[in-house]
């Protein structure tokens, strides 16, 4: 997910800049696997090339496609599915070639960079799509993707906030309620309730809990809570439902802040705390996690009774074969309220689109009531509209499945947005190694934290 740092030289060409920061020599050497959009002007007038990364989403994003072609005689929609892994490396090569998809699902992690060189199109300045407004999608969405210079790049189309997966059986044989659950609270110096529950659902090979005596750390059966490293940089399934409910909060500012925070005593005492309960045994070492050992391949196997997850993850843990799995509330923390990062992706336009106008008509009917209530009864995320969302509140209870744990928060307002800043890779680049070392390697979290914070904040003062 990582990508290059991004070079400010004033005198350079934009070209050449943009060639750099996207992704350099390594973006270049993939510029000749990128096929030209079009054969011909007017076959390029009559098709919107859209790319997406999530394949559970085509059939929905197919269907929304389908009834926009219906309304919109003579335009195509031409959709591209490439899985996170390669999405980004091969946008990149595609903006540096000129052969860029008209639309793109943009992550906010990528937004400041993409912003900054000039690559996407105002949506504000565009026909059809300078009527969106932050009111019509859920709260905090639509500012997350306003730009430094007050243009809007983004259109809404889905949200997601986290929550606790688990094994119904195994709490059950705790004696752990779903009450129990949904109530725990938390705090740095002694884990509150919620450690004291992962610590009574963690058990070793010989059948005793972590919370009894003769626990045996360094061989655990089941771990309470499962590992995620996925993501660590920001800790979105991690840590931060932990550091957001003590008050804390990434950067100065919600949006755009120039001052990262990661040296503060709250994080740095939620840090210690939670990568210390795998010096306890209540959560699995750092080498334990991998590609195919994920935290819906610990709960489906055993491994772990509780895994704190995204709501794009709803039906994977939910079709886990011989598992049945409910959901919880993260615990409240030290502020006195519970507390989850609230995402948002979006639909960008990028800014030399072969076909500019079927763009924008694309782009709006993207986020149009139209196609998110199509989106939400596919039952796959949560549409950015609220018509979306309860669209897909409703296809989930069909199938069975409860997601209150997921809405409650946003309806509670206790939700904090993914930062949004510049520089964004390099503080990926920064702080996954810094809080891996403290992770797998016992480094003193106030130590690494300093100095980590020391080295991103310098980039803004230069």
């Amino acid at each position: 997910m990582a990508t290059a740092r991004i070079f400010r030289t004033p005198r350079a060409p934009r070209a050449f800049r943009t060639a750099v920061a996207l992704g350099g020599a390594a973006a270049l050497t993939l510029v000749a696997g990128c096929a030209p959009q079009g054969s011909s002007s007017a076959a390029t007038q009559r098709t919107v090339s859209y790319w997406l990364w999530d394949a559970n989403q085509l059939p929905a994003y197919k269907a929304c496609a389908e009834d926009f072609e219906k309304k919109n005689p003579g335009l195509t929609i031409k959709i591209s599915q490439v899985g996170w892994d390669d999405y980004w490396t091969k946008l990149t090569a595609a903006f540096i070639s000129d052969t860029a998809p008209d639309v793109f699902t943009d992550h906010v992690s990528k937004f400041a960079q993409f912003a900054d060189l000039g690559v996407l199109a105002p949506l504000d300045e565009l026909p059809s799509t300078k009527g969106i407004k932050n009111a019509d999608y859920q709260p905090g969405l639509g500012a997350s993707w306003i730009g430094q210079d007050g243009h809007r790049y983004g259109a809404p189309k889905d949200w997601d906030t986290v929550a606790l997966f688990y094994n119904k059986k195994m709490a059950k044989a705790a004696g752990v309620s779903a009450k129990d659950l949904d109530s725990m609270t938390w705090n740095p110096r002694e884990g509150g309730t919620f450690e004291k529950t992962i610590a009574h659902l963690t058990v070793d090979r010989n059948g005793v809990r972590g919370d009894e005596p003769g626990f045996d750390k360094k061989h655990v059966r089941t771990y309470g809570l499962a590992t995620n490293v996925d993501g660590i940089d920001s800790g979105q399934t991690q840590w931060s439902p932990f550091t957001g409910s003590t008050g804390w909060q990434f950067t100065n500012k919600k949006v755009w802040g120039d001052h990262y925070n990661y040296d503060q005593a709250a994080f740095k005492d939620t840090i210690k705390w939670y990568y210390g309960l795998a010096k306890k045994g209540y959560l699995p070492p750092y080498e334990d996690y991998s590609d195919s050992n994920q935290p819906q391949t610990q709960l489906g196997s055993g491994k772990a009774a509780i895994a704190m997850h995204g709501s794009w993850m709803i039906s994977t843990f939910a079709g886990l074969k011989g598992v049945d799995v409910g959901t919880a509330l993260t615990p409240v923390g030290p502020s006195g309220h519970r507390a989850t990062m609230m995402n948002g992706l979006a639909d960008s336009i990028s800014k030399h689109a072969k076909n500019k106008k079927g763009a924008e008509k694309w782009v709006a009917y993207l986020a149009s009531n139209a196609c998110q209530k199509t989106v939400g009864e596919h039952g796959i995320v949560f549409p950015a509209t609220k018509a979306g969302t309860s669209a897909a509140v409703a296809a989930y209870k069909k199938d069975g499945i409860d997601v209150s744990a997921f809405t409650k928060p946003v309806a509670d307002h206790t939700t904090f947005p993914f930062p949004v800043t510049n520089y964004a890779a390099d503080i990926q680049a920064l702080m996954g190694p810094a809080l891996e070392d403290i992770y797998a390697n016992g480094a003193s979290a106030s130590d690494v934290l300093d100095r980590t914070n020391k080295q991103i904040n310098f980039l803004f003062d230069q």
